[in-house]
């Protein structure tokens, strides 16, 4: 990545001519994230409000929730980074999203690593550009605080960096640096089980690379480091009620009732729509054909990924581990992107609902440097002439697959800002509206639905607080039931709807005659109802 020059007895890192590209590309996809950060875009939501919640709570000394309101599988590791910062500044959708960023940052930079240790330099360059441009369903993965998978991704590649330094033998304190992978993947498991597939493949890449030191004081501080990090879940899961524990709750949201779609939906699905969104060449909205048949092009590179990790481990035989670790970790991330697919598709949630479900292949781009590394060497050998005509043949189509794939990336990114981006103001700014026409003209209690009402609560930093209810005005999913009690307590609570919604029509009838009587007014797409007497049709 550098070259070290001395210069009157000093020595700085120069860098290379693609380290050089690489950082320009990367603070190029940083700069362009801090302004959708400082814009709020994408738009915020209620799920990411309780998030925001959780980690105004942790600042004020409240609460220090293990899991997110409302669930037990979750972890709250994303608010305890934003915490110090709500702390100083208050609460705001930028200050929250700001850890976010400066862990896309440490992905970018870790990615890159990686890929240079496993590939080359033009090809960690290539990697860190694409990964540069950001849609809406990339960059609502990368930016908002909804758990789990941006800091899962960057732990995941430093402990892959790990094992590699481990086997390279360029780490100088092995121990120490076996006990941080321990940590990050204690920390990666709470944060979020989606990262399972990817930590066990790193383990055993660890195995690979360090087997015999774990068996003394390495692997004591493996198991310690695990046990720091995974510490909050296990302790958080002892005093759970029985079948509260965080195992119980993921396995009955993995398996709910209904019936089960067939695998030929799953596939397309998963694969045809969950892939190419996950990867950014889609809007948001869903994908076109041609869009779709990356879906199909993704498996064939594992495929091929996985052939020539095979070929060059077979032909290193004999040879240290550092001379096979190259292929070894190319495995390690085809083995993590297969599992991950197969343990999506196996969900129901693929078919059902492939727009809303994509995000949760996003850690995909882990496996990114070893999906694109046949097509790049394809390229690279019919660009210097190496191969013959079928190996020109190939590699001008590969080449010119990655342009197309570069190009539809872009042009996606693009589209999202001249359409995506200002869309995503107009609702902000109405939410915004909302939430200060409450404030100061109250009512400070209301009952609303579930996307209302945390964002609401957030966006006046709990001056207003919100009782959630559903279409027929009964209780609907309260994450934080102290809100809900408050609401419950209020004299004379009212009411948020949207104008022309079944819930609107509902509060009118429940009123019935007192309805002549009850102020109104409209706020934007919303209706605030603010009744004389209480309508609780629960009670």
């Amino acid at each position: 990545m550098s070259t070290p020059v001395q210069q009157r007895g000093r020595w700085r890192p120069r860098l290379d001519r693609p380290a050089l590209v690489a950082l320009l590309l990367g603070l190029a996809g940083i700069a362009y994230r801090l302004v959708l950060t400082l814009l709020t875009v994408p738009v915020s939501n209620s799920d990411e409000a309780t998030f925001g919640l959780v980690s105004l709570h942790i600042a004020q000394g409240r609460h220090h929730p293990v899991f997110l309101y409302g669930q037990r599988y979750m972890g709250t590791l994303e608010s305890y980074l934003a915490a110090p910062l709500v702390a100083l500044a208050g609460p705001s959708w930028p200050v929250l999203r700001l850890p976010m960023l400066v862990l896309y940052a440490v992905f970018l930079y870790l990615i890159h690593r990686l890929s240079r240790r496993i590939g080359s330099p033009w090809f960690a360059t290539l990697v860190v550009g694409l990964l540069a441009l950001g849609p809406e369903r990339v960059v609502r993965d990368q930016l908002t605080v909804v758990g789990g998978r941006p800091e899962v991704k960057p732990a995941v590649l430093l402990m892959l960096l790990i094992a590699v330094g481990l086997a390279a033998g360029t780490i100088r304190r092995r121990r120490l640096a076996v006990g941080l992978f321990g940590l990050l993947a204690g920390l990666a498991l709470w944060s979020d089980w989606l990262i399972v597939p990817y930590l066990a493949v790193a383990g055993l890449l660890l195995v690979y690379a360090a087997r015999r030191e774990l068996l003394g004081w390495a692997g004591a501080l493996l198991l310690a480091g695990f046990a720091v990090g995974v510490a909050p879940m296990i302790r958080d899961n002892l005093v759970a009620p029985p079948g509260e524990d965080s195992l119980s709750v993921f396995r009955e949201i993995s398996t709910r009732a209904g019936p089960a779609p067939p695998w030929s939906q799953r596939l397309d699905g998963g694969l045809l729509e969950g892939i190419p969104l996950a990867g950014g060449l889609c809007p948001i909205g869903g994908c076109a054909t041609w869009q779709r048949s990356f879906g199909v092009i993704y498996p064939l590179l594992l495929v091929a990924a996985a052939v020539l990790a095979l070929v060059a481990y077979r032909r290193t035989a004999g040879r240290p581990p550092a001379d096979r670790v190259r292929p070894v970790t190319h495995l390690a991330l085809v083995a993590g992107a297969v599992l991950t697919l197969l343990s999506y598709v196996r969900s129901p949630l693929a078919a059902t609902d492939p727009l809303g479900n994509a995000r949760y292949l996003s850690v995909l781009q882990i496996s990114l440097p070893a999906a694109l590394w046949p097509l790049w060497l394809a390229a690279v050998a019919g660009w210097r002439g190496t191969a013959g005509a079928l190996g020109r043949i190939a590699g001008a189509a590969a080449a010119a697959l990655l342009a197309a794939l570069a190009a539809a990336s872009l042009a996606i990114t693009v589209l999202f800002v001249a359409t995506g981006v200002p869309a995503s103001r107009i609702e902000e700014r109405e939410a915004r509206r909302l939430a200060s026409a409450l404030r100061a003209d109250g009512p400070r209690e209301v009952y609303a639905d579930y996307w209302v009402c945390n964002r609401l609560i957030f966006n006046t930093a709990e001056d207003v607080v919100c009782g959630v209810v559903d279409g027929n005005l009964m209780p609907g999913q309260n994450r934080y039931l102290p809100y809900w009690r408050q609401v419950g307590r209020a004299a004379r609570p009212g009411y948020v709807v949207e104008a022309g919604s079944a819930a609107e029509h509902r509060l009118r009838w429940l009123l019935g005659d007192h309805l002549g009587t009850t102020p109104v007014r409209d706020v934007g797409d919303y209706r605030v109802y603010h009744p004389e007497e209480p309508v609780r049709p629960w009670r």
